[in-house]
């Protein structure tokens, strides 16, 4: 008998007849660095950060200005990507849990629609240990065929990998070039098998510990930094050096686009093959005096949107449209004339892409599940966000709320101000109308703070928070 998850990967395949006749199936190069926030782009208004072939691909293609992170941290962000589902819908709901093989990936829809698919970089799905980081063929590479990856690792410069076998694979150079390297084997190999690819690549930074070779660091002078509106000093916060550090990170990988963009062409693939770039989530860099993610902030929720498609899209653009993580699986799959399977939750914003018809969904929905260790995010919060106004909640009182068309560095938080009580209403119920739609509740929070990569995690790997605290407490009384 075939197993569950077996069967309704069968079932999904077999429902996915090509929607639309294409002369050949597109390929699809998925580019994520991780930690990168909209802002760090030039094609994004950025008057310091260098970023020449990624603003040379967004002239080609459409720049999608709203995209956004529905659960703004590394394992969530890259679950929501690959399923099409939120994070309590799809199970990963903090970092360092395994997505569990139950869930249908985009890699496993590819394949079953006759697609070479790969993985390159930082997969972080695995649960723990994050190191060292082996993910055996299988099932857990959820659909992956082509593997060179490591679990999580922000060793930028010293770094270990693993393909088919349990023996890592030690680098000794920044690890965006090393993924570059392999993604572009994999490249080769697809030209050679004449067969449509989908391949992802994970790039670790400009995840912070901010930095790059000293060739990129050499580029950029702190004391000439422009810093955004909202930056303000904080202990513990990166300040003009680590920010510096961070666009070099950025322009490294820029280079490294540039590769993957030659290779296309020189492997003469480039017309037939959707190129998106993005990432799992931004960074706050001392904006509001705040580090890090997970916050419901512009430059946490905020990260690059690039779709360069050269077969079908031909006039380049600037898109206002919301596009959410959620949307990215069901828009890839329309793209490529595959049928979305009913489970996924996202939009197809396909018809925006390559018709210039519609305006997208009206609003976005956030989710984090929290309180995280040490004191990152004091509780779970939920938010929703449209093209004019933020709002974010906990569950027992409102949290933010922000003007974005007349505030747009958020700087005046309005949730507790009484001349906006209707608009705070309004916003109530179109929260809690995503909650009714997507299945959410405050339930899926948790009350202890979850200790991320460290020491509990590096016993086994888990699927649930319930599962982890029950493990947490039952170490914490042994070890009295």
């Amino acid at each position: 008998m075939l197993q569950p998850r077996r069967r309704d990967l069968l079932t999904a395949a077999a429902a996915m007849a090509p929607r639309i006749r294409l002369p050949r199936p597109p390929n699809v190069l998925f580019v994520f660095p991780d930690q990168m926030r909209a802002h760090a782009l030039g094609a994004m208004g950025n008057p310091d950060v260098r970023t020449p072939h990624l603003d040379k691909l967004a002239s080609q293609g459409i720049l999608f200005e709203n995209t956004l992170a529905n659960s703004p941290v590394c394992s969530p962000a890259r679950a929501v990507m690959l399923t099409g589902r939120y994070a309590h819908r799809n199970g990963m709901v903090a970092n360092d849990l395994r997505l569990r093989e139950g869930e249908i990936t985009l890699a496993e829809l590819f394949a079953a629609a006759g697609y070479r698919t790969g993985f390159v970089g930082k997969w972080h799905l695995d649960g723990g240990p994050r190191l060292p980081g082996f993910v055996p063929p299988g099932p857990r590479r959820q659909g992956f065929q082509f593997w060179a990856a490591n679990e999580c690792s922000h060793r930028h410069f010293d770094n270990t990998y693993f393909r088919d076998a349990p023996t890592p694979i030690r680098t000794d150079r920044f690890e965006p070039e090393v993924w570059t390297d392999l993604a572009l084997e994999f490249l080769t190999d697809a030209a050679q098998r004449r067969q449509p690819f989908f391949l992802m690549i994970a790039m670790g930074p400009p995840h912070d510990p901010y930095g790059a070779p000293e060739r990129y660091m050499r580029m950029y002078d702190p004391a000439r930094l422009t810093m955004r509106a909202n930056w303000r000093a904080a202990p513990g916060v990166p300040g003009p050096k680590e920010i510096a550090a961070y666009y070099a990170a950025v322009t490294a990988i820029d280079d490294q686009i540039g590769r993957l963009l030659e290779g296309l062409e020189r492997l003469g693939m480039a017309e037939e093959t959707i190129v998106w770039f993005t990432s799992d989530h931004g960074d706050m860099l001392g904006s509001h005096g705040l580090r890090l993610k997970r916050k419901p902030y512009e430059e946490s929720i905020r990260v690059p949107g690039i779709l360069r498609y050269p077969a079908r899209v031909g006039r380049p653009r600037r898109v206002p449209a919301l596009f959410s993580h959620v949307d990215f699986a069901p828009t890839l799959l329309a793209l490529c004339g595959l049928r979305v399977p009913r489970r996924m939750q996202g939009s197809d914003l396909s018809r925006i892409i390559l018709h210039g018809e519609g305006s997208g969904p009206d609003s976005a929905y956030f989710q984090i599940f929290g309180p995280y260790a040490p004191g990152a995010v004091p509780a779970g919060w939920r938010g929703v966000r449209t093209q004019r106004y933020m709002y974010a909640r906990f569950q027992d009182r409102p949290w933010v709320l922000f003007d974005l068309e007349n505030d747009p560095f958020e700087v005046k938080n309005l949730a507790e101000d009484p001349g906006v009580r209707e608009l705070v209403r309004d916003l109530e119920q179109l929260l809690a109308a995503w909650m009714r739609r997507t299945g959410d509740s405050w339930k899926f929070n948790w009350t202890e703070p979850v200790e991320e990569g460290g020491r509990l995690y590096r016993e086994r790997a888990f699927y649930t928070v319930d599962e982890y605290l029950r493990y947490a407490r039952a170490r914490g009384a042994a070890q009295k």
